[in-house]
């Protein structure tokens, strides 16, 4: 199985567990990010060292082909100098190292081949992880709205329930104060009032006195 197949099967088995559980869904998505990017460095480290494989061969190619030439050399001596068995000897060699060098080229076609998917599925990877990452987001927002509206609606479900809301009792206490209020200055009016009627009653009093002295003294001149 590729890494990006072991990538989304692990981001369906986190999903499935959330959907089957009562698990934070900002949690579990950061989770599956998190082991999506740790198998991406995986990935990464998979291709370096196919990276690494390749180059070693083909450093081991071009040294096979070196000691091919030197031992080709080497018997064109050997010849020229009349010794046919040890030109011989040195031709074997040469022949050995290029066998080398045709099977590691072979594996070098191969690693070639696999170093292309490795990075081609990295790639793949790194987007995938990008679009997941960015539906994580949406995701996120999505779930911390639901969850802001479903507790507004248990706040409200608790501010109305019972059969008097809690509304109705704050507007009955608020009758209940203006009540008070309208009393007390309905009092007031009524003391106010009472003043007034006893200063009138006290100047009525007055003169009435007045004029009750005013006869006596007239009865009084008329005496005389």
């Amino acid at each position: 199985m590729g890494f990006l197949d072991r990538i989304t099967r692990v981001v369906r088995s986190n999903v499935n567990s959330w959907v089957t559980s009562s698990e934070d869904p900002e949690k579990v998505l950061e989770q599956a990010v998190l082991e999506m990017q740790e198998n991406l460095i995986q990935l990464r480290q998979a291709v370096a060292s196919a990276i690494a494989t390749q180059k070693r061969t083909e450093r081991q190619v071009a040294n096979a082909q070196s000691a091919a030439e030197e031992w080709y050399r080497r018997s064109k001596i050997a010849l020229g100098q009349g010794n046919e068995t040890l030109a011989r000897e040195a031709l074997t060699k040469r022949k050995s190292y290029q066998e080398t060098s045709i099977l590691l080229n072979a594996q070098i076609e191969q690693q070639n081949s696999v170093v292309a998917t490795l990075k081609k599925e990295m790639r793949s990877v790194e987007l995938k992880i990008a679009e997941i990452k960015n539906k994580k987001d949406m995701y996120i927002a999505r779930a911390r709205s639901a969850s802001a509206s479903l507790r507004l609606q248990e706040l409200m479900g608790v501010l109305e329930s019972g059969s008097t809301s809690v509304f109705d009792r704050v507007e009955d206490k608020i009758i209940q104060l203006e009540a008070q209020k309208e009393v007390i200055c309905i009092t007031n009016e009524d003391n106010l009032e009472k003043k007034f009627l006893a200063l009138e009653s006290s100047d009525n009093d007055i003169d009435t006195q007045i004029r009750a002295m005013k006869a006596q003294i007239s009865n009084t001149l008329t005496e005389k």
